[in-house]
C-alpha cells in the first residue's frame, strides 16, 4: 500500500495518453485514427478504470488506516522563493477521485452510443480524457498554485465540452458564456491567491492555514484584507460551482451534449467549487465574516434555483436549475461548519444527478425520431408525455433519482440532505426554515418534470395527427392557455379554471372524450405509419442501471445512526486536525424529528405537482372538491397577479439574465461604440487633417514659386519685416 501512495501522482496522467494519441492520431493519420475509432474509447474506459482502482485503493486505505501523505518537490528556487509541486492524498481528495472517476467511466460507456453517429466522435473522447485529466490533477494539488493551473485546465476543457457543437449558433454563445462568466471568478481566486501569499509567503497549504491563523491570533494582519482575499478565494469557487450571481452561465451549458451535461454537472466541474471550499475550510474558519458570507450565499442559492426551475419546459435546464439549488445546500453545509454532511451530500448527489442527466439523455434519445433532431424539441417536456410505455427501463431509472433528489426515505439523498436541514437547525432556524421550503419546492419541481415526460399520453403525435385544431397538449399546463408559446397568465387562469369546472359539472359527458384523447393508440389507429419513442440500447442502459444501484446503497455510507459509519472513519483525519471544535453533534431524535418535518414538506410538493400534473383519471374526485376553491381564487386580482408573476420570474430566470444583458452587456457595447467613434473620428480624424491640410497646402504653395532667385528674396524679406514690425509694436 505504500507503494500506492507512492505512485499516486500518476492517477492524473493515466487518462491523458487517449487525448495525446488521438490528438495526433487526427493529425498525422486522420483516416486510420477514425478507423478504428472505437478502439479508442475501449482505451479511455481502460486508463479511466485504472485510476478507479488506484482511488479505491486509496481509499479503502485510508478508512482503515485514517493516513494523510504528501509528498513534495521543488519546482523554482530564487533566494528566499521556493515553489514546491506535489500532491496530497487525503480523505477529501480520495473521495473526489473516487467520484470523478467512477462517474466518467460511466458516461464513458453511455458516450460510446450516445455519440457514434456524431463526426465528432474522436474528439469528443478526446476531450472528455483531458477533462477527466484535469479534474484528477485539481483535486490532488498540494498547494493554490497548482490547484489555480488545473482550475485553468478544467475551465478549457469544459469551454470545449460546452461548445462541442460550434457550429450551432447557440452552443457557441453558451461556452462563450461560460467562459466569461468563470473568467470573473478565476481572477478573483488569482487575486485571493496573491494576496495570501503576501501575507503569509507561502502557497502550501499546511502553512498557510498555520501562519494566517496564527498571524490572526496576534493581530498581525488587517482583518480587513484578510478578509477580501479570503472572499476573493471564494469568488473562484462561487463562478465554478453556479452560485448566486455568476450562476447565469450553467442553464446555457445543457447546448453540449448530454453526456457532457452528466459529467459537468454531476461530480465534476460544478463539484470544484465545493471542493475548493472544503479544502480551505481551516482557513475560512478563522477569518471574520467569511463562514456567515459563505452560508448566506450558499442558502440563496439554494433557493433561486429551486424557483427558477419551477417553470422550466426544457428537461435539462430544469435539471440544471436542480443542480444549482443543491450545489446551494452544500455551500450552506460548509458555512455553517457541517462539513461531513456537506461531503456526505455531495456524494449523494453526484451518483443521483448523473443517473437524471443520462436518463434524460435516453428520454431524448428516443424522442429525437418522433420530434425531428432538434433540441428545442427533442428537449421540450411539453412535446413528450406518455414515455411509460415505450422507455420502461429509462422511467424506472428516472424515478429512483427523482425520488432520491426530492429526499424521499430510504434513497441516498434523503440521508444526507436530512443531516443538513438539521445542522442548519441548530445553526440559524431562518436558514433552516428556507432549506425546508426549498425541500417542498424540490418536490414540485422534480415530480413536474417525471409527470410530464412519463406520465399521460404522447402529446407530439397527439398535436401532429389529430383532425381536431385544438392544441390538447398544453392542457395539463398549470398555466397553460389555448397556444402553447403563449405566455401563460398564472396558476388559475381561466382555461384551468374552466376545465376543473367542465370536469366537475360534466363527469358523464367527458368520460368518453378522455378515453380518445388518452387512449392515443385507438385514437390514431386509422392514421398512417406513426413513429414511437423507443428504449435506448444496452450501452446507455448499462450505466443507468450501474447508478441506479448507487443511488440506491451509497446513502449507507453515512447512514447517522451510528458514530462509527464508514464516512465518519473516512473523514477522521481532517475532522481530528481541524473540525474538532466546529462539527455539530447529530442527536438521533432531533434528526428523526426533522426528517419527518422536511419529508412532509416534500410530499406536499410531490402531492401538489400530481395534481395539476398527473394523470386525468386518477383526480377526478380532486378536482371536483378543490372546484369551488379554485374558483373562488381565480376570481382574486391580488392572486392571479401573485401567481403570475410567480410564473414568469421562474419563466424568465429570474430576469438576473436580462439585468446583466443591458446593464453589463449593453453599456460594454456602447463603451466600445464610443471608444470606436473616438478613435476613428477624433483620433484618425486628427492624423488625417494633417496629412490632408499638408497635401493642400504644398499643392497650393507649388503654383506660387516661379523660379527666380530675385522673387524668393523679395518674400523672404518682407516676411521678415513684417514680422519684425509686429513684434517691435506688440511689445
Amino acid at each position: 500500500m505504500e507503494h500506492t501512495y507512492q505512485y499516486a501522482w500518476i492517477i492524473p496522467f493515466i487518462p491523458l495518453p487517449v487525448t495525446i494519441l488521438i490528438g495526433l492520431g487526427l493529425l498525422i493519420f486522420p483516416k486510420v485514427t477514425k478507423s478504428i475509432r472505437r478502439i479508442w474509447a475501449f482505451n479511455s474506459v481502460l486508463l479511466l478504470s485504472i485510476a478507479m482502482v488506484f482511488s479505491a485503493s486509496i481509499s479503502i486505505y485510508q478508512i482503515n488506516r485514517s493516513f494523510i501523505y504528501q509528498y513534495l518537490w521543488s519546482w523554482l528556487i530564487h533566494n528566499d522563493f521556493s515553489l514546491e509541486f506535489g500532491y496530497l492524498i487525503d480523505p477529501l481528495t480520495s473521495i473526489l477521485s473516487l467520484l470523478i472517476t467512477t462517474v466518467g467511466i460511466l458516461v464513458l460507456i453511455y458516450s460510446d452510443n450516445y455519440m457514434y453517429h456524431d463526426q465528432g466522435y474522436l474528439r469528443f473522447f478526446a476531450y472528455l480524457s483531458f477533462f477527466n485529466s484535469s479534474m484528477l490533477g485539481l483535486v490532488t494539488s498540494s498547494n493554490l498554485i497548482q490547484i489555480y493551473i488545473f482550475w485553468e485546465l478544467v475551465g478549457m476543457s469544459s469551454y470545449l465540452l460546452i461548445g462541442f457543437w460550434f457550429t450551432r449558433p447557440i452552443a457557441a454563445s453558451a461556452c462563450q458564456k461560460a467562459f466569461v462568466t468563470n473568467r470573473i471568478g478565476d481572477f478573483g481566486l488569482l487575486l485571493g491567491i496573491i494576496g495570501f501569499y503576501w501575507i503569509t509567503g507561502s502557497v502550501e497549504f499546511r502553512y498557510l492555514f498555520k501562519i494566517t491563523d496564527n498571524l490572526i491570533q496576534t493581530n498581525g494582519v488587517n482583518p480587513l484584507f484578510t478578509t477580501l482575499c479570503a472572499s476573493l478565494l471564494f469568488l473562484g469557487a462561487v463562478a465554478k460551482s453556479a452560485q448566486f450571481p455568476l450562476h447565469v452561465w450553467l442553464p446555457d451549458a445543457m447546448e453540449g451534449p448530454t453526456p457532457i451535461s452528466a459529467l459537468i454537472h454531476a461530480a465534476t466541474m460544478v463539484a470544484a467549487g465545493i471542493f475548493l471550499v472544503a479544502r480551505l475550510t481551516p482557513l475560512f474558519i478563522s477569518i471574520p465574516y467569511i463562514m456567515n458570507i459563505i452560508s448566506f450565499i450558499g442558502v440563496l442559492t439554494l433557493l433561486l434555483g429551486a424557483t427558477l426551475a419551477l417553470a422550466q419546459r426544457d428537461i435539462k435546464r430544469s435539471l440544471a436549475y436542480s443542480t444549482m439549488s443543491q450545489l446551494g445546500y452544500m455551500m450552506l453545509a460548509l458555512g455553517i461548519g457541517s462539513y461531513r454532511a456537506a461531503l456526505f451530500h455531495l456524494i449523494t448527489h453526484a451518483y443521483s444527478k448523473a443517473l437524471l442527466f443520462l436518463g434524460s439523455g435516453s428520454i431524448i434519445h428516443s424522442m429525437e425520431p418522433v420530434v425531428g433532431y432538434s433540441p428545442e424539441k427533442s428537449q421540450n417536456l411539453f412535446l413528450m408525455g406518455g414515455l411509460q410505455k415505450y422507455v420502461p427501463i429509462t422511467r424506472i431509472a428516472f424515478l429512483v433519482g427523482t425520488f432520491s433528489l426530492c429526499g424521499i426515505p430510504p434513497f441516498a439523498c434523503f440521508w444526507s440532505k436530512d443531516e443538513i436541514l438539521n445542522d442548519s437547525w441548530l445553526y440559524s432556524s431562518s436558514f433552516a426554515i428556507l432549506a425546508c421550503f426549498t425541500a417542498g419546492l424540490t418536490g414540485f419541481y422534480m415530480f413536474r418534470v417525471y409527470l410530464l415526460t412519463f406520465d399521460g399520453y404522447l402529446r407530439v403525435n397527439f398535436q401532429d395527427y389529430s383532425s381536431s385544431k385544438k392544441n390538447y397538449f398544453s392542457s395539463i399546463s398549470l398555466w397553460g392557455k389555448k397556444k402553447y408559446n403563449d405566455v401563460h397568465k398564472s396558476f388559475f387562469s381561466s382555461p384551468i379554471n374552466n376545465r376543473i369546472s367542465f370536469f366537475s359539472h360534466k363527469l358523464f359527458k367527458i368520460h368518453n372524450r378522455l378515453d380518445r384523447i388518452l387512449d392515443f393508440n385507438n385514437y390514431v389507429r386509422k392514421r398512417d405509419t406513426l413513429i414511437y419513442p423507443y428504449e435506448s440500447d444496452n450501452l446507455m442502459l448499462f450505466p443507468l442501471s450501474i447508478l441506479v444501484l448507487f443511488t440506491l446503497f451509497v446513502g449507507l455510507l453515512g447512514i447517522p445512526f451510528s458514530q462509527e459509519d464508514i464516512l465518519s472513519k473516512w473523514l477522521t483525519p481532517l475532522t481530528d486536525v481541524f473540525y474538532q471544535n466546529f462539527e455539530h453533534s447529530l442527536n438521533n431524535d432531533e434528526f428523526l424529528q426533522n426528517a419527518i418535518f422536511s419529508l412532509s414538506i416534500t410530499l406536499f410538493g410531490l402531492i401538489i405537482a400530481y395534481i395539476f400534473y398527473g394523470s386525468a383519471y386518477s383526480f377526478f374526485k380532486i378536482l371536483y372538491f378543490i372546484n369551488f376553491f379554485v374558483t373562488s381564487c381565480s376570481k382574486k386580482v391580488f392572486l392571479n397577479k401573485i401567481t403570475n408573476w410567480i410564473y414568469n420570474w421562474s419563466y424568465n430566470r429570474g430576469y438576473i439574465d436580462l439585468f446583466y444583458m443591458r446593464i453589463f452587456t449593453f453599456s460594454i457595447r456602447r463603451l466600445t461604440e464610443l471608444t470606436d467613434f473616438f478613435d476613428k473620428y477624433i483620433i484618425d480624424g486628427i492624423t488625417n487633417g494633417v496629412g490632408v491640410a499638408s497635401f493642400f497646402i504644398g499643392e497650393g504653395i507649388k503654383y506660387i514659386g516661379g523660379g527666380r532667385i530675385s522673387s524668393y528674396l523679395f518674400f523672404y524679406f518682407s516676411y521678415v519685416s513684417l514680422f519684425l514690425i509686429i513684434r517691435f509694436f506688440g511689445d
